[in-house]
C-alpha cells in the first residue's frame, strides 16, 4: 500500500517520548557510581553487580544501554568508560558535571513533575515538592558537600561557555573584572587567560568561595585574581570598570533584577561595562530550544526567566546604560556587553 503523504511523521513525537528515558539512564548511572568505577579500570558485568550492589540481570540492562547512547564500550562482557565519561561523568575529572547532573536527578527531576501547576499558577514548585519555601539555594545546599557537588557541575558547563564568553567582545579596553556570583572562578580564570593585563575578583557568598580558592590557587593566573566575599544584592559591590553576572539575571524576579543592575550601573565609573552570560531567547520566542527549555527550567525551579535580547536591552537601559550589544553562541550561553 503507498504512503499516506498527508500524514507527517512521527518521528519528532516519538523522540520526544523517549528523550526523558535516556536523560535517566545517564543520571542513573552517575547516582549508581557506575562511570566512577569503571574510571578505575574496565570489568565484567558479574564483577560490576557485586561491586555496586545491583542485581545483575537489570544492571545489564543499564549498561547495554548506556553503551547504546555513547557512554560505555563493551566487549564481550567487558564494559568500559568512553571518552564523554571519563570527562564529564566521573567524579575525578576536572570537567565533570556530575553535580549538575544529580542535581538534575535528586532535585529538578521531581519539580518537573509538578510542571502542570507551576503553568497554572506560574510559580516554582519548590515547596509542592519539598515542602519549603526558599530562598531555593540555601535550602537545598545545606551543606558544605552538596554546595561544593553542585559548583562542579556548574564549573563544568562554565569551563565549556565561559571560553566563549571572554571572547565574543574585545575587553581589552577593562582593568579589573569582578565576577558577581562567581562560584568555581571558571570565568575569571578564563577572561585572564586570554587577556594578560587583566585583574579579576569573585565575588560570591562567603560559604560558597571554598572551591574558588582552591580552583584559582592552580591556575596559571592566581596572582592577577582575588577572592572576595560578599552578597551582591546587599553589600557594597568592589570597585571595578567591568562586572560579569553568569547564570544571575535569570534565576530572579523582574523587581531584583532591576536592583542588581542599578547597583552595578551605579557602581561603575562612566565607560565602565557589564558583560552578562545567558542564552537570549529569540524575538519570535520561539527558540532556540535550550533557551526555551531553560526558560521553562526557570519556571519551575526559581522565581526567574529566560529573556530575548529587547528585554534585557530595555532592563539595562532603564539601570542607565547606555550601549548594549549581543554575541549569539553555539554552547549554552550567550552574551551580552553593555557600557555606562
Amino acid at each position: 500500500m503507498p504512503q499516506d503523504l498527508t500524514i507527517p511523521s512521527p518521528d519528532r513525537v516519538l523522540e520526544l517520548l523517549e528523550a526523558f528515558r535516556r536523560s535517566k539512564t545517564m543520571f542513573a548511572g552517575v547516582s549508581l557510581g557506575i562511570f566512577d568505577r569503571l574510571d578505575k579500570g574496565a570489568s565484567s558485568l558479574s564483577q560490576l553487580a557485586v561491586e555496586l550492589g545491583c542485581n545483575q540481570a537489570a544492571l545489564a540492562t543499564l549498561l547495554d544501554s548506556c553503551v547504546a547512547l555513547g557512554l560505555l564500550s563493551r566487549t564481550d562482557d567487558i564494559y568500559a568508560n568512553t571518552p564523554d565519561a571519563t570527562t564529564y561523568l566521573c567524579s575525578s575529572s576536572p570537567r565533570r558535571m556530575t553535580g549538575y547532573i544529580n542535581y538534575s536527578n535528586q532535585v529538578m527531576w521531581n519539580m518537573w513533575s509538578h510542571m502542570e501547576d507551576a503553568i497554572r499558577e506560574g510559580t516554582h514548585r519548590w515547596k509542592q515538592t519539598f515542602g519549603t519555601d526558599g530562598p531555593i539555594f540555601s535550602q537545598f545546599f545545606q551543606t558544605p558537600e552538596a554546595m561544593n557537588e553542585f559548583l562542579m557541575g556548574m564549573h563544568g558547563f562554565g569551563m565549556i561557555t565561559s571560553p566563549h564568553v571572554v571572547q565574543n567582545f574585545d575587553l581589552t579596553r577593562f582593568k579589573h573584572l569582578v565576577d558577581l556570583g562567581g562560584a568555581t572562578g571558571h570565568l575569571a580564570i578564563a577572561a585572564c587567560q586570554r587577556y594578560a593585563h587583566l585583574r579579576a575578583t569573585v565575588f560570591d557568598l562567603p560559604h560558597a568561595l571554598g572551591l574558588a580558592r582552591e580552583i584559582v590557587s592552580h591556575s596559571v593566573v592566581t596572582d592577577r585574581i582575588a577572592i572576595v566575599g560578599g552578597d551582591f544584592f546587599q553589600d557594597e559591590l568592589p570597585n571595578a570598570d567591568l562586572y560579569y553576572l553568569g547564570r544571575i539575571i535569570h534565576d530572579w524576579s523582574e523587581p531584583k533584577v532591576e536592583l542588581l543592575l542599578k547597583r552595578i550601573c551605579e557602581s561603575l565609573p562612566q565607560g565602565g561595562g557589564l558583560l552578562i552570560g545567558e542564552k537570549i531567547i529569540e524575538e519570535s520566542k520561539t527558540g532556540p530550544r535550550w533557551a526555551m527549555m531553560q526558560s521553562l527550567n526557570m519556571l519551575i525551579c526559581t522565581e526567574g526567566t529566560e529573556r530575548t535580547l529587547s528585554q534585557y536591552d530595555l532592563l539595562l537601559r532603564n539601570a542607565g546604560f547606555k550601549e548594549v550589544s549581543a554575541v549569539r553562541n553555539a554552547v549554552p550561553l550567550d552574551s551580552i556587553l553593555a557600557i555606562k
